[in-house]
Parts: C-alpha cells; sequence; structure tokens
C-alpha cells in the first residue's frame, strides 16, 4: 500500500511541475535561437487526429513565447529540436481549411501506402505578412501548405514536415502581438513621422527593450528613405534596458560621442515618443554613463517639444469647399475673397497650404483644365500646367516647418504625377516624380501628400495604395507601394489622412460602408456608421481636431467617431466638395 501512495504522490508532484506557466522572455523569431528541449515544451492533448494536430499547430503559431514552444509542442521529437520557422509570419484569415491528401488518405477514403503516415494540406486565405523588420505587409489570396504528420510509438500524431512558412490566424496574431509607433525624423518638416511595428504582447516588462531594437535598426522597408535615421549603425545598447528602483525606465547607449546637442535632444526625443504606447513611466537616458542630453536625464512625453505642430492646420482654419465653380469657406459658406471666390474662374477642385496662405486650384477652360496657383484672396496666376484631368492638388509641408509651403503634387491625365515647386524668384515650375512603381499598378485617379510629407495616398484603379516620398536632391521617387485590404476595400472614389499620421479615411461607392478608416499599414480597417449617408459619398476631408466631413448625394455630412451618426453641415450645397488644408 505505501508503494501505490508514493507512486501517486509522484505522478502528482510531476503533473504539478507541467502546469507550471511558462515565463521566459518573449523574443524575435529568428535562425539562431535554441530550441527548447524536454519539460519546456508542452504536450498536446491525447488521442487527437492527424487533422486536428495540424489545425491545433496552426492555432499555437501565434504564440511566439519560448521559441515558439506551443507550436513546436506538436512536432515530432526530431522536429522539436531541427525546427527554426523564418522571421516572417503569414497571417490568414481565422476560417481555414485542413483535409487529407488523397494519396495518403486513411483506408476509408482510399489507399494509403503507409497507415502511419497522412499528408494534410492546409489552406487559408492570405491577409498579409508581418515582415522581419517586425512590419505589416497588406496580401490576398489563397495559400496551401503540405504538412506530413506520423503516428508515433505511443499512438500519438505529430508533425514531421512542418510547412515551410509560420501561418497564423488573424485572431491569433492580434492576440499575440502588439502594434507599437515607432517614430523616426523628417528633417524638412522637422517632425517625427510614425513607423507601425508589431512586437510580442507578453510579458509586458519586456516590450521597452522590444521597441528600443526597432529604433537601433532602423525605419522599415515601407518607410526607408523617406525619413532619417538618427541613430546609426554604430550606436549601441550598453546594457538591456531596464527599470530603475524608482521605477523609471533606464536606456543606456553608447557611441554618440560626435553627436550634436540638437542631434541628442532629437534623439531623446525620438525615444520618448516611440516608449508611450508601452510604458508610461519616466525614461533615464545615458550615453556613455553621462546624461544623453545635458541637464535633462529622465524625460516624460510632456517634455517633448511639439514638433508636428506646423504639419497640422491651425484651429483658425475651419477648412474649405468648392461649390457651383467657386471656392467657399465651409465655416459659413460666403465664398473666398479673389477671383476663387467670385466666379472668375470655373473652379473644378482645390487645396489650401497647411498654413493657410496660399491656394491652389483646378479650373475648366474649354475641355482642358488648368493649375492656378498663388495667395489665397488673390489673383492666381497660371502655373503652366494644363491636361484634359487634373486631380485635385495637394500640398507639401513648408520646409523647415516654417512659413508658406512652396510646393504643389497632381496627377495629369491619370498617367503622370506632376510636382510644381516655387523658385526664388516667385515662378512655380514644373518638376518631376518618378511613380514608376504606383503606376504599375494601374492609373492614379487621386493622390494626397501625407502631412509630415514621408508618405503619399493613392487612389488607383479604385483600390488605396501607400507609398514612401523619397527624397535625393531634386529627385522624389515613389518606392514600396502597397495596397490597403486588397480585395476586400474597393471602389475607392476619395481619401485623406485622418486624425493621426497613421491613419486614413477613405469614402467609396459602397452603399453598405461608405467611409472607412484604415490604418496606414492596412492591417486594421473600421467602418464609420452609414446612417443618414445617401449613396454615393463623392468626397471626403479630414484633419487632426476636426469633425470627419463627407460629401453624398444631397450635401455635406459630420461626424467625428466610428458610430457616431452623421450630421448635416450647417453650409452644405449639393455639389459641395470639403477640404481641409494639406
Amino acid at each position: 500500500m505505501k508503494r501505490v501512495l508514493l507512486a501517486l504522490l509522484c505522478l502528482l508532484v510531476l503533473a504539478g511541475c507541467a502546469n507550471v506557466p511558462l515565463e521566459s522572455q518573449p523574443v524575435a523569431v529568428s535562425d539562431d535561437r535554441p530550441a527548447p528541449q524536454g519539460n519546456d515544451v508542452p504536450e498536446p492533448e491525447k488521442g487527437i487526429d492527424a487533422l486536428t494536430v495540424v489545425r491545433d499547430f496552426v492555432r499555437a503559431s501565434g504564440d511566439p513565447r519560448s521559441s515558439n514552444a506551443a507550436a513546436r509542442a506538436y512536432l515530432d521529437e526530431q522536429q522539436r529540436g531541427a525546427w527554426r520557422p523564418g522571421r516572417a509570419i503569414t497571417i490568414i484569415d481565422n476560417i481555414f481549411g485542413t483535409n487529407f491528401d488523397v494519396q495518403t488518405a486513411p483506408p476509408s477514403t482510399g489507399a494509403s501506402p503507409d497507415p502511419n503516415v497522412r499528408e494534410v494540406v492546409l489552406r487559408g486565405s492570405v491577409l498579409g505578412t508581418m515582415t522581419a523588420d517586425s512590419a505589416f505587409i497588406p496580401g490576398s489570396g489563397p495559400i496551401e501548405q503540405k504538412v506530413e504528420v506520423r503516428r508515433q510509438a505511443d499512438g500519438q500524431w505529430r508533425i514531421s514536415t512542418p510547412p515551410p512558412v509560420l501561418l497564423v490566424t488573424d485572431d491569433d496574431f492580434g492576440a499575440n502581438y502588439n502594434r507599437v509607433p515607432v517614430f523616426f525624423y523628417a528633417p524638412d518638416p522637422e517632425t517625427f513621422v510614425p513607423d507601425l511595428r508589431y512586437v510580442p504582447a507578453k510579458p509586458q516588462s519586456g516590450l521597452p527593450g522590444l521597441v528600443m531594437d526597432l529604433i537601433l535598426a532602423g525605419p522599415s522597408a515601407g518607410l526607408a528613405g523617406a525619413v532619417k535615421n538618427l541613430i546609426g549603425d554604430q550606436v549601441t545598447l550598453e546594457t538591456n534596458v531596464q527599470n530603475n528602483d524608482d521605477g523609471s525606465l533606464m536606456v543606456q547607449l553608447s557611441g554618440l560621442s560626435g553627436a550634436s546637442p540638437e542631434t541628442r535632444t532629437l534623439i531623446a526625443a525620438q525615444i520618448v515618443l516611440s516608449m508611450q504606447t508601452v510604458m508610461s513611466t519616466r525614461i533615464r537616458l545615458l550615453t556613455d554613463g553621462t546624461p544623453l542630453v545635458k541637464d535633462h536625464e529622465y524625460w516624460r512625453s510632456s517634455d517633448v517639444p511639439a514638433y508636428g505642430a506646423a504639419t497640422s492646420p491651425s484651429s483658425g482654419l475651419t477648412g474649405l469647399m468648392t461649390a457651383g465653380g467657386r471656392v467657399r469657406s465651409l465655416g459659413d459658406g460666403t465664398p473666398v475673397p479673389g477671383p476663387a471666390g467670385n466666379g472668375l474662374y470655373n473652379v473644378v477642385s482645390a487645396a489650401q497650404s497647411i498654413d493657410g496662405e496660399r491656394l491652389a486650384v483646378v479650373d475648366r477652360d474649354g475641355d482642358q483644365v488648368r493649375l492656378r496657383i498663388g495667395d489665397l484672396g488673390h489673383e492666381l496666376p497660371l502655373a503652366g500646367l494644363t491636361g484634359g484631368e487634373l486631380s485635385r492638388p495637394t500640398w507639401r509641408p513648408a520646409a523647415n516647418g516654417a512659413g508658406p509651403s512652396g510646393e504643389v503634387w497632381t496627377v495629369v491625365d491619370r498617367s503622370t504625377v506632376a510636382r510644381m515647386v516655387l523658385d526664388p524668384s516667385g515662378r512655380w515650375l514644373r518638376q518631376s516624380v518618378n511613380a514608376n512603381d504606383v503606376l504599375a499598378l494601374g492609373q492614379i485617379d487621386g493622390l494626397r501628400l501625407s502631412r509630415d510629407g514621408a508618405r503619399v495616398a493613392a487612389i488607383v484603379n479604385g483600390q488605396l495604395v501607400i507609398a514612401a516620398v523619397v527624397r535625393n536632391g531634386d529627385t522624389v521617387t515613389l518606392r514600396e507601394p502597397r495596397v490597403l485590404q486588397p480585395g476586400v476595400l474597393s471602389a475607392v472614389v476619395d481619401v485623406d489622412w485622418g486624425s493621426s499620421a497613421d491613419s486614413l479615411v477613405v469614402a467609396t461607392s459602397s452603399a453598405s460602408q461608405p467611409v472607412q478608416r484604415v490604418s496606414v499599414d492596412g492591417r486594421r480597417m473600421d467602418a464609420f456608421n452609414s446612417s443618414n449617408l445617401s449613396a454615393p459619398v463623392r468626397a471626403v476631408t479630414s484633419a487632426p481636431s476636426r469633425p470627419i466631413v463627407v460629401a453624398d448625394a444631397g450635401g455635406l455630412w459630420n461626424a467625428t467617431e466610428l458610430g457616431e451618426v452623421w450630421r448635416p453641415q450647417p453650409h452644405s450645397m449639393p455639389d459641395a466638395e470639403p477640404f481641409y488644408p494639406g
């Protein structure tokens, strides 16, 4: 009897050990990390069939902790030690299928050369990829992977040939990864640009270190060249990011001995802005044992200057609209002073500079349209740009974040992106934009520069496309174009940048969901309430700290939140199209 009790006691102890939660730090998926062994791998439920093994393996693949230990548990002994999933993650729809391949199906469905081997075909729909630099790239289309499963000596089915790519469902990715905007500096408007990244959500104590690693690695491929990497390759972390006894977070850098005081202040701002979504405590910034910024060792978000102030319209600029061939105020409906408002020009579309001082209009002259640019309230000289079609103009933010802007973009005949630049003599000169990568996707129906100037949003064959604006001297190129929400978001008729620099507001011809908010990387899309709107919606405008205004078949409507019912704009007109500065 004593022997039986002793055996039962041993079993209870072992079972308790097996249920101890894993507490190891999350690590990025890489090829050089050690594979977990033995009790580091939790065992799956006993007796599950080969199809369930593959399905549960996919569901477990979303958890990156302990070198993907949860997914590794579904592999056979050989693969548990050898499996090295790539750094990228393919995100698929929550609904996916698993079926036996006909050649290795069980005897009930067909002859099998080996009853202990099953080849399972995994089919799903791709939503996108988290790349090696922790950024999301949208995608679409079917995916099919063959997974070999073998019956082990103990009778359990285990995967002997895992998929070549790590597949994670949409919900599991959202549950296991946090979105973090990592900020990089745009020197021309002197502001910081968010670069959306995704890091393992647990443990929370490890998030600041992961964010700091992303800062040191530089911008993602989708933003490279459009922003400046303040921290060069020579800069490293002297020690791990860690919490101090006083509750602050300590970041100790090395390799900044030659950095100017201005650069050090910008680096401090970059770190603090990037950390604000993962922590709320003070940050102690050191380099080579001394404060990164002289006489400013501890930092909070409130210590960072408002670098983006010049890229947002001032509160006194209430917005404008075109209606009946004239430019009018959104605030009171009155025509603006000068020819643009008194009917001398037959205005088709228009755009106001971010500081509100200048106006660019497209006016009709017979079967052609022309671009005019000048000071608001005055005559607008012809800029020397004509065509059968010109898209609504869009303004680049002012250089150095001060003064009126001197650069306007438009699309000529849906096939050429032109930018008009103000030279020192006061003339607007046409310069080219290399938009070949965007045009490879189709004709461009509309274009909006982001208010920080680092990105452009384009309507291409009814799809929403984002690209980086890369400047090299006088050469400007649109790089890394990406279709957002491909296969889901279509029939786009207008777009504007949202209340934050990492979101957009889109108008579509859809009757059920005519207005959408889309993250700048396309990972998330949310529909605004469609109540009170009459299809089709024709135009949309958005800006920080302002209501969103849309134009539908009956006029203009305002809303602020996603679920809010649209309210009539007080000074609406049937053919009005609204626009905020930018």
